[in-house]
């Protein structure tokens, strides 16, 4: 990719002619539409093109609920609704014993009708002056880009929207949890078997069973200032892969660059008055569904612990 920039003498980066131009495949889950959004947005900061695909209410579902800029209006940033046939919609069940969303499973399942609408924007972006289209995909989308390798002057790099930390407890354990350098925080760690369903974990195996020579590269929503040792971790597990780190691409880091303190999240003014390491994050994603007695529990624990925190809940 870096053979097509061009620096200009402001020191911003440029592309000649929108040569390269990228499709960006998300997952239909808010926490992986979130950050391939907020990807496409530092994208498009370098005059690149970004295509933004997905099915009409996931795409719907990502403009709503992002903060820090307004996709509608960003400069290079196109959407693309594809259809998809209806699936189960089954409701969350907040007293399942695995807290895993699984209600999400038959969404997940429905993307791989976005197979062949992506390969044909591929190349007919292509064909529209672009000497070079880069597919970025979520790890759970793999089925959709199998065939995008195969488009001359395609390339695809694949998106963990994990950290590099449980990406590489996901290696450690999968390898039998041998001994070596870093590894020795995992060991009182759970199993990472309990972190999901198995229905999810056969779909994970479906798309894990695609990889071969599909991704030219992995990408962490991450950086090396804070997990610089599981990122090398992970860099020596992927077959000699290349591995960058673009991240945090935080909303609540983007508005805390905005001088206007009356744009800035009340909570950002309460961290900054708090001691280093003294406010516990609590957070079980924007899906999954707890009983009113275990939310209870929850919140008796944290106050007995005496603590400070900051718990976000949010539910679909």
């Amino acid at each position: 990719m870096a053979e097509n920039y061009t620096t200009k003498r402001s020191g911003q980066i440029s592309v000649q002619d929108a040569q390269v131009a990228v499709v960006m495949v998300p997952l239909s889950a808010q926490g992986h539409l979130n950050q391939l959004l907020h990807l496409s947005r530092l994208i498009t900061s370098y005059n690149i093109p970004v295509h933004y695909v997905g099915a009409t209410t996931h795409i719907r579902q990502a403009k709503f609920r992002v903060h820090g800029f307004n996709p509608v209006t960003a400069n290079n940033l196109y959407f693309h609704e594809f259809p998809t046939p209806p699936f189960e919609n089954p409701p969350p069940n907040p007293n399942a014993s695995n807290k895993f969303p699984n209600q999400l499973i038959p969404s997940f399942y429905a993307t791989i009708h976005l197979r062949e609408p992506v390969c044909s924007l591929v190349r007919q972006l292509l064909g529209a002056n672009h000497r070079r289209v880069i597919v970025i995909y979520d790890s759970m989308m793999t089925w959709v880009v199998e065939d995008v390798p195969a488009i001359p002057n395609a390339e695809c790099y694949r998106f963990n929207s994990i950290s590099a930390f449980h990406t590489f407890s996901c290696i450690w354990e999968s390898r039998g949890k041998p001994l070596q350098a870093g590894t020795e925080i995992f060991e009182d760690i759970s199993s990472n078997k309990n972190c999901a369903t198995p229905e999810l974990w056969e779909l994970w195996s479906k798309q894990k069973s695609l990889e071969g020579k599909i991704s030219s590269g992995e990408l962490f929503n991450s950086s090396r200032v804070i997990e610089g040792l599981y990122l090398d971790l992970v860099a020596k597990e992927i077959n000699g892969l290349n591995l960058w780190a673009f991240g945090p691409f935080n909303p609540l880091l983007l508005t805390e660059q905005n001088n206007d303190s009356n744009k800035r999240h009340k909570t950002l003014d309460w961290l900054n008055k708090q001691e280093p390491d003294s406010v516990i994050y609590v957070s079980f994603g924007t899906s999954t569904s707890l009983s009113n007695e275990e939310i209870e529990q929850l919140a008796i624990g944290l106050e007995k612990s005496q603590q400070k925190f900051i718990w976000s809940s949010q539910r679909c």
